[in-house]
């Protein structure tokens, strides 16, 4: 149960509440319930040959048997603290939280990341509202309050600048005592021109700015692209000169989530009436090109080329089933089986040409609750049963067994 034990609500808790924000009216009150079945879960991972399992602390939450790699955000900001000082639209973001943690755990936590996709929470959370705390213009999305062409940016920069000042913290205060590193993750999703035009490789570009370049160039350079100076303009926030010191190269890991990747193109059109953070992109979307799919290791070797080839964990990587799959059809989960088997090979060839990659996390290890989707979309490797919890490995759980008994 979410609840038990006195843990208290968070946004997400009270956006589940309201009728018609997740499929099916789903909750996650209950969910896979890994809190009392976490040594069961952790160990069906080392049944597995899994060596490393990521989650996030929703204060309080570590696991024996396994190394730890720790998120300190991943979305469930505390609803007190939104409804006291407006969340991620103040300063005062994450830094106290941090440093409790690092306290607490990291004598035995040494593999830390502040926030889980931070460009997810200001663009769902402020620019289209669909996540909570639901805010948007009224032009993008159903939203009582907010301002798509400003929120996102301001929200982006307090958790940049949060980021930074945990990473400070655990520098100056804990990382030579507990001898850990730590990090950022940011989800790319990979954009390529749909033709070899100009305007469409500029397209892509801008796309690829205003998506992982958001974060990663600010944490690496200490500044925005320019590509985004140049068109969100004051609408932008800017990094004081003390500021540009603690954000610049305020990482030691960068874990990069990647699932898909799409064509981009110049949609030739004028600039809207109304501003906000996807309208800024100016970009249009095709999920195609004449059946030619995109290749996989283009995210990490672009991460290699323009961010001086940082340290790179594959932080979460997968494929979706419908929820509806009768059981045998879950089990029998041959095409998530061969995903995982192109993208690793995608994966070791970018690490031959010099990619900087020291991870990989497949995403996920149990079906669960899957944000807006509720319970009508399974990632697990492993079937979970939300009648009786039960678990049940799938075809690719047994598969990462066999190819990491070969690799051991």
């Amino acid at each position: 149960m979410a609840s038990k034990d006195g843990r208290g609500p968070s946004i997400w808790d009270a956006f589940v509440s309201v009728p018609g924000n997740i499929a099916n009216d789903s909750t996650g009150e209950v969910s896979i319930d890994q809190y009392p079945h976490y040594k069961e879960d952790i160990y069906m991972m080392y049944k597995h040959n899994f060596d490393a399992y990521r989650f996030s602390i929703s204060w309080s939450r570590l696991f024996p048997r396994i190394t730890p790699y720790a998120n300190l955000y991943h979305y469930d900001f505390p609803l007190a603290l939104q409804q006291k000082y407006g969340g991620m639209l103040n300063k005062q973001v994450v830094k106290d939280y941090a440093d409790f943690c690092f306290k607490s755990f990291g004598d035995r936590v040494k593999n830390w990341f502040t926030f889980n996709e931070p460009r997810v929470i200001a663009a769902l959370g402020f620019d289209n509202g669909i996540n909570p705390p639901n805010r948007c213009s009224k032009e993008f999305g159903n939203c009582t309050a907010g301002d798509s062409s400003t929120e996102p940016y301001i929200a982006a920069h307090h958790m940049i600048l949060s980021h930074a000042e945990a990473v400070k913290r655990y520098r100056e205060k804990y990382q030579v005592e507990q001898k850990g590193r730590i990090g950022i993750l940011l989800d790319f999703v990979w954009y390529e021109p749909l033709t070899r035009s100009k305007t469409d490789n500029y397209a892509a570009q801008r796309a690829r700015d205003f998506h992982v370049g958001w974060f990663l160039h600010p944490v690496v350079y200490g500044e925005y692209p320019k590509t985004m100076q140049n068109i969100v303009g004051k609408r932008l926030p800017k990094f004081s000169k003390s500021e540009v010191d603690t954000v610049k190269s305020s990482y030691d890991v960068i874990g990069i989530n990647h699932y898909t990747s799409y064509y981009m193109y110049d949609p030739k059109q004028p600039n809207p009436n109304v501003t906000g953070y996807q309208q800024d992109w100016n970009c249009g979307f095709a999920y195609e090109r004449n059946g030619v799919p995109i290749g996989r290791r283009k995210v990490v070797t672009y991460v290699k080329e323009r961010y001086e080839n940082p340290e790179i964990i594959l932080a979460e990587n997968g494929m979706d089933d419908p929820g509806n799959l009768t059981f045998p059809e879950a089990l029998y989960d041959s095409n998530r089986v061969n995903y995982y088997r192109n993208y690793l090979k995608e994966l070791k060839r970018a690490m031959d040409e010099g990619a900087n990659i020291t991870g990989y996390f497949a995403w996920t290890i149990l079906d669960n609750f899957e944000w807006l989707l509720g319970y009508t979309s399974r990632f697990g490797m492993v079937y979970v049963d939300f009648n009786d919890l039960k678990r049940y490995p799938k075809l690719s759980a047994y598969w990462f067994k066999q190819m990491l008994e070969r690799k051991n």
